[in-house]
């Protein structure tokens, strides 16, 4: 595990380093390359119209919902049914699992096509999740810049680039306190895939 090594020396004093995890390394590159390729080709993907600051906007970047039977997932006025586990997804949650000792029961897919595609400013903090989630955030394809602020003083801003095959590990009061986001690059502009595991709670 690797954790806050990737701040600067100034962030990592000031952000709390109980909130994070990091595994570089855990997706061999042979293995993130043949995932992202079935999973661009295999996945049922689509491009939601959500809610997003009091109006509707369409997501620039295509998603797809994965889990449990019973575990559908309310954000930003979008409601989720999951399809069911694949194999690969399944493999891929029983190592997160036995890496971390936290169980999931559900995966959000987020497909970034290019640097065109982005994430908002966002916490994670339905009520589905529960208070203090812990969500697993597994990278492959390009890399891409994942920056956080703080709620109570945005000016708190840090950063750090999730790599190809990386795990992290968000948890604590991080949903609650910090937002996220991955902005739009003009010089990461390959695909990516991110996977959030997360677990339902109602």
């Amino acid at each position: 595990m690797k954790q806050l090594s990737l701040f600067g020396s100034q962030e990592a004093l000031q952000f709390p380093e109980n909130l994070l995890e990091y595994y570089p390394g855990f997706v061999s590159p042979a293995d993130s390359a043949a995932l992202m390729r079935q999973w661009i080709a295999e996945t049922p993907w689509r491009q939601q119209v959500m809610q997003m600051y009091g109006k509707e906007v369409t997501a620039p970047r295509l998603m797809a919902w994965f889990g449990d039977t019973d575990r559908s997932y309310t954000f930003s006025g979008t409601r989720f049914e999951p399809y069911p586990w694949t194999d690969e997804l399944a493999n891929l949650k029983q190592r997160i699992e036995e890496q971390t000792g936290f169980a999931f029961n559900s995966v959000l897919l987020n497909y970034y096509r290019d640097g065109n595609d982005s994430v908002a400013w966002h916490g994670d903090n339905e009520t589905e999740l529960g208070r203090n989630p812990i969500i697993a955030s597994v990278s492959v394809g390009q890399e891409r810049r994942f920056e956080f602020r703080y709620r109570p003083d945005h000016s708190r801003k840090y950063g750090l680039t999730l790599e190809n095959g990386s795990l992290l590990i968000m948890k604590g009061d991080l949903q609650h306190t910090w937002e996220h986001r991955i902005p739009k690059s003009k010089t990461q502009n390959g695909a990516r895939i991110n996977l959030t595991f997360r677990r339902i709670t109602f």
